[in-house]
């Protein structure tokens, strides 16, 4: 009978450290990959190099192959240690780290068939435990079943608490978890044979029997079957009959709630290439082929790894034999499900085997790996059901469909800082759009540029430089495109080039319902008007179409003033930049004072020039506005100071934000947001100048309707009560809302951002393109009701 475990059919080397010279070693693993095998593995060479550092050196001078270290033996092995050395080279190698786990035995295996594990899934472990007891190497057996616990316990860095292992063989007293792996990493575990056996080359057993009878033991069977992804069997194994073995791990699956198709068959070939078939893969390719297609057809094999360091013995079977066993083989039907590690720490409300097969691959479940890199935000800690990482348009329109079917919120995240959009949530499906971050010069006369939502400005402004050209976009370069983009952009050039989005052009978009349509000044003129402001709640952009602006150098100045005046210096401060040239532009921020010292602001402020007689004079007003204690001023190109480097996010908690605009810092606005910093209520206050072009444009041209503002302002504080109480009391002195640093979702907020008649509109365009509210998690505009 056919068996198709829903796995690709991969192939691999194994080969030996090469002694004196182990560079031929990994050359011998660069030429495997060349040839096209799948994966590389490593014997243990006693007295050699060490495997690790081995395969540290393979995966720096490869790039596709897999590299599998293992079998770790002996029950002295530290597997704290050892998840972290896999996880640290899987991170290194961009996920290609496959981990062998096994046990030497300590007398002779076991014959026979032990009694079938019959527990439930929740009880499996302790029944396994039980069973491993009874045998009489079972301490060997449950030393490594403990060791499985605390390298999965290890990976699991999503997990904010310390690991905690009271076992009889290992003992963690809170261990630190992490680092998490890249991906989640294939754990296969040997069968239990003679140690001899995983290592072909060096012999075979002289008393090996059929594996039916004396090879794999059943108790390693049940222990890969409950806590691997897959078995190992030895070159001797193949010799015997796998029915018998293959129906034990099958039934020791299913008590512990898996399927067949969840573990993983693979093996290590020895053989030899002669002119005339001579015995078992002894003989011509064909006489392989003959031999092998059965083990993968009829007894489920996947994986199988040619054990040899012959150059021409490697070229031959990658020639000769494994194209004919695909073709034979032919396509994999179906789909493996996801590892039972994963599937215990799934969510209610979503069905993730209705998940679009495009997207499978490439989401992120609780249970996952990457999972820890991809639950927060810069600032709000997350923890979602399901995270969707389209890599097309057309990705992007199967996810929103897959969404809206889902019981749970949808949130969208382009860099995944997120203060204000949510961008995450706890038990909900988020739509990350990273993969969508190419940048594209479109047409150099008119600087006209493509970007996706999930580049980082700083990536941009580093495309741009080579040009000349520059793109005004906030003052982070580690920001993500696309909640920028959508909401108002307040950049350094902002005074004179306008917002980001007054550089936009063109939008390509999935709206609510999954069409992906064009928008601009002409097409979806509209939707256009509404994207450049209040775009999230409109639909996912796909691709943004800008007009650069000139760019080239700047001088960068970082001031650091004594602000013990504080309304004083803000209202000094804000003439400054309103009688300031367009060139120039500056922000500040006030932390909290430390007792007895005065306060301190720094100003952070960038001039468009390149000419350092310039650059001093447009700053000289900025310095004066309050005793000077500290400064830097250099010139840089532009993508210099939006540079920033792009580590995953881990934020816990809740960011406590508000924001607002301000036409002018007048002296009763200064005075309050002087008692604001001396409360202590805010940890950092921030103001940003803005005003200049992004005025000049009319206020009814963009859903953005802060035009009239000179300013923004925003302060993040400990606690929702104590900073809202002293914010609220000043609402009388702003003149609209900047969304992206909002937290407070009272619905005054949205009215604050888009007063009559830009809120009725774009209600009324909610109705038209998302009645459903489909896309909600954000600075939400509900639809009209008529």
């Amino acid at each position: 009978m056919t068996v198709d475990h829903g796995h690709p059919l991969r192939f691999g080397a194994l080969l030996t450290p090469g002694g004196d010279r182990p560079e031929d070693t990994v050359e011998r693993a660069r030429l495997s990959e060349e040839l096209g095998y799948d994966v590389v593995s490593f014997r243990d060479s006693p007295g050699g190099i060490d495997t690790w550092t081995l395969l540290s050196w393979v995966a720096a001078r490869t790039t596709r192959i897999s590299l599998m270290a293992g079998p770790v033996l002996g029950e002295l092995v530290n597997p704290a240690v050892v998840a972290r050395a896999a996880a640290g080279l899987d991170l290194l190698s961009d996920g290609r780290v496959e981990l062998v786990l096994g046990a030497t035995p300590a007398g002779p295996a076991p014959t026979g068939r032990a009694e079938p594990v019959t527990a439930a899934s929740g009880a499996v472990d302790e029944a396994l435990d039980a069973t491993l007891d009874a045998t009489s190497s079972g301490a060997l057996d449950g030393a490594l079943a403990e060791a499985i616990d605390v390298i999965r316990g290890i990976w699991a860095a999503h997990v904010r608490s310390p690991l905690h292992l009271d076992g009889r063989h290992h003992r963690l007293a809170g261990a630190e978890r992490g680092p998490a792996p890249a991906h989640n990493i294939p754990l296969w575990l040997t069968a239990g044979t003679h140690p001899d056996a995983l290592h072909p080359a060096a012999g075979t057993r002289p008393d090996a029997q059929p594996l039916a009878a004396a090879g794999a033991r059943p108790d390693f069977l049940r222990l890969a079957a409950a806590k691997a992804d897959g078995w190992l069997l030895t070159a001797d194994d193949l010799r015997g009959d796998l029915s018998a073995a293959n129906a034990v791990i099958d039934e020791a699956a299913r008590a512990a709630g898996r399927g067949p198709r969840e573990l993983h068959r693979l093996a290590h070939l020895t053989g030899r290439f002669t002119p005339t078939a001579e015995g078992f893969l002894t003989g011509p390719p064909e006489r392989w082929v003959a031999d092998l297609l059965p083990l993968i057809r009829d007894d489920g094999l996947s994986t199988l790894l040619l054990a040899t360091d012959d150059e021409e013995t490697l070229r031959r079977f990658a020639a000769e034999v494994a194209p004919a066993l695909r073709a034979a083989r032919g396509e994999v039907t179906g789909r493996a499900p996801r590892s039972l590690f994963v599937r215990r720490h799934r969510r209610e409300g979503i069905d993730y085997d209705a998940i679009p097969a495009a997207l499978a691959e490439s989401a992120v479940e609780p249970g996952d790996a990457a999972f820890a890199r991809v639950r927060s935000t810069y600032l709000r800690g997350g923890s979602p059901g399901l995270v969707l990482r389209p890599g097309t348009p057309a990705e992007v329109s199967q996810a929103v469909r897959f969404a809206r079917t889902q019981p749970v919120k949808l949130s969208i995240r382009s860099g995944g800082h997120g203060i204000s959009g949510r961008s995450t949530s706890n038990g909900g499906i988020v739509i990350d759009l990273s993969r969508l971050n190419a940048i594209e010069v479109l047409d150099k006369a008119t600087r006209r540029i493509r970007v996706g939502p999930g580049a980082r400005w700083g990536d941009v402004a580093a495309a741009l430089a080579p040009h000349g050209w520059a793109l005004t976009s906030g003052d982070y370069g580690g920001v993500g495109v696309g909640g920028l983009a959508t909401a108002g952009g307040i950049g350094w050039f902002v005074r004179e080039h306008g917002l980001t989005i007054d550089r936009l052009r063109a939008v390509d978009i999935v709206l609510a319902d999954g069409s992906l349509v064009r928008a601009d000044g002409e097409e979806n003129a509209e939707l256009f008007w509404a994207v450049r402001g209040a775009g999230a709640n409109f639909g996912i952009v796909t691709a943004f179409e800008f007009e650069a602006h000139e760019g080239g150098e700047v001088g960068f100045a970082q001031l650091v003033v004594d602000a013990t005046d504080t309304a004083g210096f803000l209202q000094r401060w804000g003439a400054a930049m309103e009688a300031a040239p367009r060139d120039v532009t500056s922000s500040l921020i006030i932390g909290q004072a430390r007792p007895g010292q005065p306060v301190v602001a720094q100003i952070m402020a960038v001039v468009h020039s390149g000419d350092a007689a310039t650059i001093i004079e447009r700053l000289q007003p900025i310095a004066a506005t309050a005793p000077l204690l500290d400064h830097s001023i250099q010139v840089l190109p532009y993508e210099s100071i939006m540079h920033a480097p792009h580590g995953p996010h881990d934020a816990q908690g809740e960011p406590v934000t508000r924001a607002g605009l301000a036409d002018h810092l007048t002296p009763e606005l200064a005075a309050a947001a002087a008692r604001l910093v001396a409360s202590g209520r805010t940890y950092f206050f921030q103001v940003r100048a803005a005003g200049g072009a992004a005025s000049d444009v009319p206020a009814d041209a963009t859903a953005y309707a802060g035009r009239s503002a000179g300013f923004s302002l925003v302060a993040f504080g400990p606690g929702r009560r104590a900073l809202d109480e002293l914010w609220d009391g000043m609402l009388h002195h702003f003149s609209g809302q900047y969304i992206n640093f909002e937290t407070d979702l009272r619905p005054e907020r949205v009215q604050e951002a888009y007063p009559e008649p830009t809120l009725r509109r774009l209600r009324a365009l909610k109705r038209r393109y998302d009645p459903a509210n489909v896309f909600c998690d954000n600075f939400n505009i509900t639809p009209s009701d008529h």
